[in-house]
């Protein structure tokens, strides 16, 4: 495993695990019924693969739709799906997240892996329980930065040279960090002030 990567093929709303959200509708775009969204997907490309998709309301209800079809703009993706017609039928869908199967997120390059397969995740050090993914941070440095809660709040490099195990299926992210790195953030001993 040389250095692990970290892609965004949307998230997953908690208890869900059949369904990742690619984009989230934003508002309606023109007059035939389109809608801009904002793209939460690393794959974005895969709008010209996908043409079934599902509308997630902020209700909890699911319904499947028909991408007839897309178009990249400042950003974000303009999306047409089959019987969206109007600007009322595109305001009904404001707020919607756009999700595709799980089942159907892009492959990923071997020791890549998703931020929604990282987040919930147990993190144990030598077998020691720290605590629990609770996001991921980019730009910090090569490696990007899971945000650990255990006993304090953590953040610890995902880089493969402390890694050991990682169990999407399971939870469970077994590293080995080096001596120190979790005291880091400590506050400073009495000798030491």
């Amino acid at each position: 495993m040389n250095n692990p990567g970290s892609a965004n093929e949307g998230r997953r709303p908690a208890g869900e695990d059949e369904f990742v959200t690619i984009a989230r509708v934003l508002r309606p775009q023109g007059r035939k019924g389109e809608v801009t969204a904002a793209l939460l997907t690393d794959f974005p490309e895969l709008f010209a693969s996908r043409k079934r998709l599902f509308l997630l309301d902020e209700h909890g209800h699911r319904r499947e739709v028909e991408l007839e079809a897309h178009w990249f703009h400042k950003n974000q993706v303009v999306l047409k799906f089959k019987d969206v017609n109007s600007i009322s039928d595109a305001e009904e869908l404001t707020g919607c997240e756009v999700q595709a199967p799980r089942s159907e997120r892009a492959v990923l390059e071997q020791g890549a892996s998703y931020v929604s397969d990282l987040v919930g995740c147990t993190v144990y050090d030598s077998g020691r329980e720290i605590g629990t993914v609770q996001a991921v941070q980019f730009g910090a440095g090569e490696a990007p930065l899971l945000v650990v809660k255990g006993a304090k709040e953590y953040l610890v490099p995902f880089a493969a040279e402390y890694i050991e195990k990682f169990l999407a299926e399971q939870k469970r992210l077994e590293m080995k960090l080096p001596e120190g790195m979790l005291e880091l953030d400590a506050p400073l001993k009495n000798e030491e002030k």
